[in-house]
């Protein structure tokens, strides 16, 4: 059976999109066909506007529809912690915590030889000049292979220049029970253990 060339199209430009295979592009496709018109019209309204108007922010390469991000035009956000990140999600979720005041420096993604990224494909050479002696980077990037290499690898950067370096912490989530934490969570748990009380002196 042949489908519609429209239908195809529709299906193959969805599975363009990053974790969505064929299959899943599919019935993307039939769910979108049985939405009523205006709901996809505001779709399509919406992702032209998106491309249209949003870019990234020249200081911190954040998602931003303004001259700068909100967290660069902020004046009251520590200007002396610089957050580390791969992607502008990262950027929303530590927003979400509401821990951190600090700002940011979003990557665009991380270190991946075997996939051609290298340093000249990420934005890192715009982050060296941000740093200034005494500030503090926190190198927030994922816990995966690649993550942990760029960490690494913007450690060896920035040490030099005179910031304070510091990793993101990770280990059990909260909630967790120890019992089905598996070996490097919990191994990690412990080596970035907190200390809660000191000894009391006589």
């Amino acid at each position: 059976m042949k489908h519609p060339p429209s239908l195809l199209a529709l299906i193959r430009e969805l599975s363009r999109l990053p974790g969505i295979g064929p299959k899943s592009a599919q019935r993307l496709a039939f769910h979108l066909f049985e939405q009523p018109r205006e709901d996809i019209e505001r779709l399509a309204s919406a992702l032209l506007e998106a491309k249209r108007d949003l870019h990234t922010c020249p200081v911190c390469f954040n998602i931003t529809d303004a001259e700068k991000c909100g967290v660069c035009s902020d004046p009251s956000r520590d200007q002396n912690v610089i957050a580390v990140v791969e992607e502008p999600g990262d950027v929303i979720a530590i927003e979400r915590s509401g821990e951190y005041r600090g700002l940011y420096h979003v990557l665009h993604g991380v270190l991946s030889p075997m996939n051609g990224v290298g340093p000249d494909k990420l934005h890192i050479k715009p982050l060296l000049p941000r740093i200034q002696e005494g500030m503090e980077v926190i190198l927030a990037t994922g816990t995966t292979v690649e993550g942990d290499a760029t960490s690494l690898y913007l450690q060896r950067l920035l040490e030099p220049l005179g910031a304070t370096v510091s990793r993101i912490a990770y280990g059990l989530p909260v909630g967790g029970a120890l019992e089905y934490a598996d070996e490097v969570t919990l191994g990690r748990a412990l080596m970035g253990r907190q200390q809660v009380s000191k000894p009391k002196t006589p």
